[in-house]
Formats: structure tokens, sequence, C-alpha cells
């Protein structure tokens, strides 16, 4: 009896089982799938989805599971992804409400797989028993706009260190000394060392700008006489100058010379700071004279009440006279070599012909600039490495390097080491942004884009500015857009230089941070910027697809494929404009 319950429990299981696996079946039929985004999109080499699955109402059974294989199919090859269980156990109201789940998914990029679908497999399970659905595509792959961004790079130079402008240098000659009372120059202040100094230098005919000369008087004397002395003793000096000039025969160049006269009348400030270094009276007396000076009264009478001091007379001896004098400051042109010079003594530098002493360091780096030829300025920077540790050297050879890099793709890689190697040299030396800068670039040729974004981020958090900012923006901005930090590389882009290449990854990343509208104006602006960069026209029919405005989509595909004919092929499997692909006007503008 036993084993004839047990055998009608079996075959009722088997007959239950037998019949509620194909019913699941044909139930997932209803079953809601959502795949966002689709088409399946890449995004910093990573494609990533979300898919939504509700089952209908009453559709797992006590103790079934129903599993969601999810499969990635291109060409003649597929990926399975992980799969989306729902175990009846884990929902115990789903004979009145429908299980849901939401599952992210992910798996890595590669080119082989921009054509393909997304199709999800149903599996009924009960035991050891299953039964599968047809498989469904729900999805359609990839987008690969994200792709599109252009590599940046950028040479940032350092500094020269050399002035290129007029210069001017003070030569002091010391003062002239005048008797009491008088203006008149003497023969033997003239014929004195300090005369000799100043016929030496009007004879040796420097560049000369200005020639300042400052008369002062001592404080005895009535108010009438000093005002005349200061003035005249200033132009007594003039006089001679002049003189001068006239007997070594500067003919024009004495018009070139301007005379400036500053007589100093009462005014104490000369007394009080010889008075200060006497040390032929007592600090007590001194401070006898600072009490009058700072008494007040007129110039007239603090001298007299000076006159009433027991040390008068030593003061009117030693430090009178040192006050009667006439002060020369002349501002002459510094001798600089021309830039003609420099460039010519630079390249005869690398060459051997001249000693490498004949330019001083920042002489070297000046003239490096002054040279269209990358392969002299690389020879140049190279000279100035061997006059002794200068960062600016070694990273203006590695920026060299970059440069060179970016018009020869063919030795891009040999070049980006030659450049890797200078910049460490000089990042030993010193840790600078333009160091950091060019370190952007350099990764960003070998292709690691999270050191080249690390590298100009450090570059312009230390300071860099003007031009060589602006340059390490757009490599930055070009990281970015690797990295999928859409709204940074916006931000990046928009402090970049302003070229076609940038403006077309600002574009581009406005388009991946959904600002459709003003990524159609970026990519224009690219292709005014330059009309052979067929990639902006491709970038304003993508924003244009993404508004909707067919129009758009047909006329800048048009200038694209004019531009670069091997975009029609990559314009009819791209999946921005599948909406438009069957269209006659769509098709007439890849012909």
């Amino acid at each position: 009896m036993r084993k004839s319950v047990y055998s009608l429990l079996v075959i009722g299981a088997l007959t239950f089982g037998s019949c509620t696996l194909p019913k699941m079946v044909k139930m997932s039929k209803d079953q809601q799938l959502t795949v966002t985004p689709n088409p399946l999109e890449v995004h910093k080499d990573t494609v990533a989805f979300d898919v939504a699955a509700n089952l209908p109402v009453k559709m797992l059974k006590k103790g079934t599971v129903y599993t969601m294989n999810t499969f990635y199919k291109y060409g003649e090859q597929e990926l399975a992804l992980d799969p989306i269980p729902f175990k009846a156990e884990d929902y115990p109201n789903s004979s009145t409400e429908q299980p849901k789940v939401t599952k992210t998914f992910s798996f890595p990029y590669a080119p082989a797989m921009k054509q393909g679908v997304l199709e999800i497999e149903g599996v009924a399970s009960k035991g050891s028993k299953s039964k599968n659905s047809p498989r469904m595509q729900v999805a359609t792959g990839v987008i690969t706009t994200s792709k599109l961004v252009k590599p940046v790079f950028y040479a940032a130079y350092a500094e020269h260190g050399y002035n290129n402008q007029e210069e001017l240098e003070p030569v002091i000659i010391p003062d002239f000394i005048f008797e009491q009372g008088r203006s008149v120059l003497r023969t033997s202040e003239t014929r004195s060392t300090k005369g000799k100094q100043l016929d030496a230098f009007i004879a040796s005919k420097n560049a000369t700008r200005t020639v300042t000369i400052t008369g002062t008087h001592s404080p005895e004397g009535a108010e009438r006489i000093n005002s005349r002395l200061s003035p005249d003793r200033a132009a007594a000096i003039e006089k001679y100058y002049r003189q001068q000039m006239k007997k070594y025969d500067y003919k024009g160049m004495a018009d070139s010379v301007k005379f400036i006269l500053k007589p100093v009348i009462q005014d104490w400030t000369e007394f009080k700071t010889v008075l200060a270094s006497y040390e032929g009276i007592t600090a007590d007396e001194k401070t006898e004279y600072q009490n009058i000076i700072n008494g007040g009264g007129t110039f007239e009478s603090q001298e007299k009440a000076m006159k009433r001091l027991p040390s008068y007379r030593k003061v009117f001896k030693d430090v009178y006279p040192k006050l009667r004098t006439a002060k020369t400051e002349i501002l002459t042109i510094k001798d600089k070599k021309t830039d003609a010079e420099i460039s010519v003594l630079a390249k005869q530098v690398t060459q051997g012909q001249v000693n490498a002493d004949t330019l001083s360091y920042e002489e070297m780096m000046y003239g490096a600039t002054l040279t269209p030829s990358l392969e002299e300025k690389a020879a140049i920077y190279e000279a100035a490495t061997k006059k002794g540790q200068h960062w600016q050297a070694h990273n203006n050879l590695g920026a060299v390097y970059i440069a060179q890099a970016m018009e020869n793709s063919a030795n891009a890689a040999s070049l980006a080491d030659k450049a890797l190697a200078q910049l460490e040299l000089a990042a030993r030396i010193q840790q600078s942004p333009e160091v950091s800068a060019n370190l952007a670039s350099v990764h960003m040729m070998k292709g690691n884009h999270y050191a080249a974004y690390n590298h100009a981020s450090k570059s312009l958090s230390s300071g860099l500015s003007g031009d060589n900012a602006a340059g390490v923006n757009g490599v930055k901005g070009a990281a970015e857009i690797k990295m999928a930090k859409y709204a940074d590389a916006v931000r990046s882009t928009s402090s970049a230089s302003d070229n076609a290449d940038n403006l077309f990854n600002k574009g581009l990343a406005q388009v991946l941070n959904k600002d459709y509208q003003n990524a159609l104006t970026s990519f224009n602006e690219a292709g005014r910027k330059n009309s052979n960069l067929a990639v902006a026209f491709y970038g304003a029919a993508i924003a244009s697809a993404r508004l909707g405005n067919a129009d758009g989509v047909v006329s800048n595909l048009t200038n694209a494929v004019k531009a670069d004919p091997t975009l029609k092929e990559a314009a009819l499997s791209d999946l921005e404009f599948a909406k438009w692909s069957a269209t006659e006007p769509f098709r007439n503008a890849l012909k």
C-alpha cells in the first residue's frame, strides 16, 4: 500500500513539474524588460548598463526558479554575463505582486564589439528539471561616441631667464666738493680720482640715458645764498660733462643724453645722515643738534641756534664741507648682444665652432627661442643642459621632443621616451609646474590617461599660468573624457587653448554630458577653426541627432564625408544615426 501511495506521489510531482515549467516559459513572454541605456554605450573602456526585469504575477510557482541569462553577441562570438535568478521563495507575494529586480552589468570593451546585440534567455527550473525560453533581443550596441576624443599634447617651455629688453645700469661718481659759498668746479676736483673716473666714462662713449646731478649746500649762510648755491653746483657739473662730450666728439649722441638737475635747498636730511656717522662729538652732543632741528623754526634760525652749541666749531670744520657737494648718478644702457648675435653664436656653440662660454646660460636658453627649427632648438637646449644643473634646460629639451613627436607620429614613441628621460632629470633638480605639464603630455602619448590627468592637475594646482596653463588644460580635458569625467572635461576644455582640437573635445564632452545645444556650438567653432577637421562635422551630426534635427544630421554628415570619405562607413554603422539610417537624405549624404 505504501509503495502505491509513494508511486502516485512521484507521478503527481512529475506531472506537476512537467506542466509548471512550460507554463512559466509561456508566461515569460509577458515579462517586462528594460535596458538602460539602449543602445549600449562605452565609457572609459567599459560598457555598463542596467537591466530592469518585472515578471508577470503568478508566474513563479512554489519551489521554482526563473533565471534570466544575459549574453552580448557580436560577430561569431558571444560574451556570457551574470545571470539574474528569481527564486520563488524570495518572492512570497508573487501571486499578487510582480517580482522585480534591477541589475547592473558591465564588460570591458573591445573594438570588435561595436556591432552586436544584447540577448536574454529565460530558464524555468524546478529541482533537476528545466525548460528554456527562446532568446530575445533586448538591446543593441555599442555607441562609441566617447572614443572620438582627440588626444591633445602640449609642449610647456620654462622661462629662459634672459632679459632681451633695454636695461639701464647706474654708475655713481663720488661727490664733487665745492668751497664754502662757491659753485665753481675746481681743477683739483676734475683732476682727482673721481674726476678721472668721470672723464674715462665720458671718453668711452657709453650709451647713456640720463645724468642726474644733485646739488647740496651746508646749513650756514643766508637763505638767498643757499637757494642759489645748490642749483649752481649742479649746473657746474652739467657744464663740465657737456664740455667733455664735445671734447670726445659725441656729435649727435650728446642730444640723447638727458640731464636732470636736482638742487636740495634748506633740507636737514643729508646733515643728519653725515652727523650720525661723525665720531668727533658725543652722542649727547649729537642729540642737541637733533633737538634744534626737531624744534621747528626757520632754516636760518635753526642754524644760528647750532652756532651757539659748544661743538659747533668741530661740526662746522668736519661735517659741513661734506655737505657742499654735487652728486652725479648716470644711467647707462647695459651692453648686450643683439638677438642676431645670440642666434648665430648659439648655433655655433652647438656645432663646436665657438667655445660654450661665449654665451651665458641665460643667453643660450634665449637663443633657442630665436629659431623656428625644432632640431636647432633641441641642439641648443642640449648644450644648455651642460652649463650646470638647471631644470629649465632639461624641461625645455623635453618640451622640444614633445613638439617633435606631435609633428612626427612615426617616431612619436621614441621621442616620448627621450622627453620622459629629460623631464625626469628636470624633476630631480626641481619640481615645477612646467615639468608636470610636460609629463602630462608624455603620458598621454603613452596612452596612460590616468597619469596624464594626475600630472596635469598637479601642474595647474602648482601655479601654472598663461599659455602653458591653457595648453595643459587641453591635455587634462582629453584625459577627463577618457576617464568619463565629462562635466570636469567641459570645464577644462573651456579654459584650454583656443584651437580646433580643444574645441572639438569640448563639444564631445558636452555631448557626453547631455548638453547637446552647446555641443553643437562648440563643434561648429572647431569646424570654423579648421575646415579640414572632418570629425568636427561628424560631432555636429551626432549633436544634431541627439537633438532630433534630421536636417542637421544630413548637412553635417555631408561636410564630414567631404573632408574625410572614410567616415562614410563609420556613419552607416553608427547607432547614433540609427533613426535616420534608412532614410533617403541620409543615404544621399553618404554617397
